[in-house]
């Protein structure tokens, strides 16, 4: 007589209830063990072959005209398969208190207003004030007209004319360069340096224009246009500044990658950041090369023969006969990038594709370890994709792409979905 299957809601309501731990005789618990860890595997397998099987009927449905499984997405990531993040378990919730909504308001001016003395009765006490703060925002002009003494000397044949204040240049203060950067890029987004997302403003030049019109203000298209795009030097110079400084503030920096467009085409923003700075860097590509000239702050890298590249052609499995061969090129010189590919081309104009780039890899990265112009990065802090490796003396896998790992886990039985729950609140404990 053949046994009737349980059905499967039975099946899958049973297995949440069973916990190989109450189970007191050894020999019992082991063989219940091993049959749980057989069914998770006999479920994945289950998983993986009516995903295969689905994606057969498909292609065998297209193949006779008809239309395959429709793919709907889901309105938003749900469950361990989809939702590979760790953000909500990294971050340390907080109690929510309430704060007044006035204590972070600056007071700019304070004006008391009177009751009508007229309106009140013979009898009315003063009992002070009643506080209301009103929160608005005046734009006005702050036309300037500067009277900068002219001197001359006949004695020198030269002209002496005072210096207009720090800050302003041109026919425009910095009050109204600052609005119009803040509106036009709602973020110090300058030349690439950070993504195009970060363009919060997002104003046209157009409305720009529009606006100061309105104020008062009286700017040509040009001007503006030059203003946003041309001159950013100081901008530049600023960035600069912050970056080797966050470079120097710790022996260890934290580095990952993002892809974004640029005028319609891929391009890679890396974000290299410690806890006392960020900053954003945008690439054409993810690479090994890209990523050595973001950390140099340059793209125009150099390179250098000396002991150090050796140590890393090893590394990179370049074959003896082409490491022989550099041996006998000029060594411990500095080369552009130019000049590097042209000594390649004339005398190792053999070497294939692949060789050839872990050659470039190895003189960049021995350059930059001897160079002295930025703050070598000792420990970089990254998942483990191959172009941040070898780049620096030590290697930190991050602990948030570790977690991906068993967010990716889905557990079919009880005991091991609780498991899993209780080492990933142990694995945050560990790693806050």
């Amino acid at each position: 007589m053949t046994q009737k299957p349980f059905p499967s809601e039975q099946v899958s309501a049973l297995l949440q209830t069973i916990d190989p731990k109450e189970i007191e005789d050894n020999a019992v618990r082991q063989k219940v063990e091993l049959l749980l860890n057989l069914i998770e595997q006999l479920n994945s397998k289950v998983k993986d072959l009516e995903e295969e099987n689905q994606k057969l009927r498909d292609e065998n449905n297209r193949l006779k005209g008809e239309q395959g499984k429709s793919d709907i997405k889901p309105n938003q990531f749900k469950g361990f398969k989809e939702n590979h993040s760790s953000e909500k378990e990294r971050k340390t919730p907080t109690k929510h208190s309430k704060s007044s909504k006035k204590a972070n308001i600056k007071i700019d001016r304070s004006e008391i207003i009177e009751y009508p003395q007229s309106e009140l009765p013979q009898d009315a006490q003063f009992k002070g004030y009643e506080e209301v703060v009103v929160q608005d925002i005046s734009l006005k002009t702050d036309n300037v007209l500067f009277r900068k003494q002219k001197y001359y000397s006949p004695q020198t044949g030269k002209t002496y004319l005072a210096e207009l204040p720090l800050g302003y240049d041109g026919e425009f203060g910095p009050g109204v360069k600052a609005l119009v950067m803040s509106l036009y890029y709602g973020a110090a987004r300058l030349r690439g340096k950070l993504p195009p997302q970060s363009c919060l403003g997002n104003m046209t030049q157009g409305k720009l224009l529009e606006l100061l019109e309105d104020i008062g203000i009286s700017m040509s298209a040009g001007y503006l246009s030059n203003l946003l795009i041309k001159n950013q030097s100081d901008f530049e110079a600023e960035f600069n500044e912050v970056y080797v400084s966050g470079l120097a503030s710790s022996n260890w920096q934290h580095l990952d990658q993002t892809s974004t467009r640029v005028k319609g085409v891929n391009h890679t923003t890396n974000v290299i950041c410690n806890p006392l700075y960020t900053v954003y860097s945008t690439t054409l590509k993810k690479d090994r090369l890209s990523v050595l000239g973001v950390l140099q702050n340059t793209q125009e890298l150099k390179f250098i023969l000396n002991p150090l590249t050796y140590e890393l052609l090893d590394s990179l499995n370049l074959p003896t006969k082409w490491n022989n061969r550099i041996k006998l090129l000029p060594q411990e010189i500095v080369f552009t990038s130019e000049q590097f590919n042209s000594l390649l081309d004339k005398h190792l104009n053999k070497l294939g594709s692949q060789h050839r780039i872990r050659v470039q890899e190895a003189a960049a990265i021995a350059f930059y370890h001897q160079q002295s112009l930025i703050p070598i990065v000792q420990t970089l802090v990254c998942d483990d994709a191959p172009q941040f490796k070898l780049l620096t003396d030590n290697l930190a896998l991050c602990w948030v792409h570790e977690a991906r790992h068993y967010k990716k886990l889905s557990p079919f039985v009880g005991c091991h979905q609780q498991a899993l729950d209780k080492f990933l609140d142990e694995f945050w404990v560990y790693y806050p």
